[in-house]
């Protein structure tokens, strides 16, 4: 079975952070490449211990403007 993550990548300092926002998995690389490949595994890996069905919600990201 497949399912389409929605993934938000940041960097922090040296590292990338990539992290699922249907399940707030995680995972890091040096590279964005490495960060998504990082995270492809640990999904999997959290997928193969969980009886659960991955979500197939529709997720939707936009920003907000804050006045400060």
């Amino acid at each position: 079975m497949r399912f389409t993550a929605t993934v938000a990548i940041q960097q922090e300092e040296n590292w990338y952070v990539a992290k699922c926002l249907e399940n707030s998995i995680a995972s890091q690389g040096k590279t964005i490449d490495e960060a998504m490949d990082n995270l492809r595994e640990a999904l999997q890996l959290y997928n193969e211990d969980n009886d659960e069905t991955p979500s197939s919600n529709r997720l939707f990201v936009t920003t907000l403007q804050v006045a400060i």
